[in-house]
């Protein structure tokens, strides 16, 4: 683990994961990049087995609010989730001739996410409504709709609508009562 980075896992709490795309450029900004990387989290959390309290999707960068795997650790589960969306949205890679090294130069290669991810534990109800509203608030906030439940990219449709959406909300949880205020 690099130097300075600490992540506690293992005590069952909830993890508050925040994860930027490369340099924040809004690689997530068409509808069909939101709905692709909604698809790989479904996937991810059956796959892994473990809860989605809450999430949103900005154009660069998300937000998840989830339990710790039943399957591996949330590292591991962040490592799958960053892998399968980049392979699924980054433009395929094609082979250059001479002149187009000689143009471009050999590396080819494009970066989709940050490296790290921020994780902070979450062990309160008071902290879960907070990260809960912060998280579905953050649409409104950068001014990309006048309420959250316009953003289709998010859990808050789930507990204002009791919406289901493509990823599964509080499944095999129960239900988590909380209805977010815009203040």
């Amino acid at each position: 683990m690099p130097a300075g980075l600490h992540r506690t896992y293992g005590a069952h709490h909830l993890h508050f994961i925040t994860c930027s795309c490369y340099q924040r450029l809004p690689l997530l900004n068409s509808s069909k990049a939101r709905d692709c990387f909604l698809k790989i989290l479904e996937q991810t959390r059956q796959r892994y087995r473990f809860v989605v309290v809450g999430y949103v999707v900005m154009p660069e960068h998300v937000h998840l609010l989830v339990t710790e795997p039943e399957v591996a650790n949330p590292s591991t589960v962040m490592q799958v989730l960053k892998q399968r969306t980049a392979r699924a949205l980054l433009p395929k890679r094609k082979r250059r001739g001479p002149r187009q090294r000689e143009l471009f130069g050999d590396d080819m290669r494009r970066t989709f996410w940050q490296a790290r991810f921020y994780d902070f534990n979450v062990w309160t109800t008071k902290k879960r409504i907070e990260k809960l509203r912060y998280t579905h608030c953050n649409p409104v906030k950068r001014g990309l709709v006048d309420t959250p439940e316009q953003w289709r990219w998010s859990s808050y449709r789930f507990y204002l609508l009791d919406e289901s959406g493509v990823v599964k909300v509080n499944e095999g949880w129960g239900k988590i009562w909380f209805r977010a205020r815009v203040a």
